[in-house]
């Protein structure tokens, strides 16, 4: 089950005033935590929720779990290239990182886990701006995989159309047609189906229009 993601937020202007440039020069020069006891609470926080940690999958999850969870990804988009893979991955991951936020909030809220009402309340709201981030992001990778799987789909869709005009010019002149000695990727079989499709589709366009826009006149006397 895909999550149900918030709308993605407009992106803001790049802030301009003195003050923003001080904030990103100071920015510039933190490496985070520096004593061992901030990175142990910055890991400590990191693995509360397990919204920023390196990994999709918590060592308190199942990763039997995940790999179903993947593989309803992949069949839904069905990645044909390796940029594609990487892209339906990262949606996964993602996903299974917003399905989590839930279950976090049903159990901070529950109490079980024993904090203080503002340390849970302080986890609340990184948990709430994790969850804006992680929505962001996984609407910018779908758009980025659709453009791209849109990109390809369409050169092939030409491709093919190119290859199934070749070969029915080699059937006209007797002569054995090999796409590979034009470039193509795609089996005989594979242009055949095509070509075989283009020629229906041509068809069915002439029959739509005299039946449908032609005059009924004519329509009646052809018969049709």
């Amino acid at each position: 089950m895909q999550p149900c993601l918030a709308t993605c937020e407009p992106r803001l202007n790049q802030m301009t005033t003195p003050r923003a440039a001080a904030n990103r020069l100071n920015a510039a020069h933190s490496t985070g935590p520096r004593t061992a006891a901030g990175k142990h609470r910055a890991s400590r926080n990191a693995l509360t929720h397990g919204l920023t940690a390196r990994t999709a999958v918590l060592p308190s999850e199942d990763p039997a779990a995940y790999e179903i969870h993947l593989s309803q990804f992949r069949a839904e988009y069905q990645p044909a290239t390796p940029t594609e893979t990487q892209l339906v991955r990262e949606l996964a991951d993602t996903a299974w990182r917003l399905n989590r936020i839930p279950l976090l909030e049903a159990r901070l809220l529950s109490g079980q886990d024993g904090l203080r009402i503002l340390d849970a309340h302080r986890l609340l709201q990184t948990i709430g701006v994790q969850s804006n981030r992680l929505s962001r992001q996984f609407h910018n990778t779908l758009d980025q995989l659709r453009e791209i799987q849109a990109d390809r789909r369409q050169l092939e869709r030409r491709q093919l159309k190119q290859a199934a005009a070749l070969l029915e010019l080699h059937k006209r002149q007797g002569i054995e047609y090999d796409p590979a000695a034009d470039g193509f990727v795609f089996s005989l079989s594979e242009i055949e189906s095509h070509s075989r499709r283009l020629m229906r589709q041509n068809e069915a366009r002439h029959y739509e229009y005299v039946l449908f826009e032609g005059d009924p006149k004519l329509v009646r006397a052809a018969g049709l």
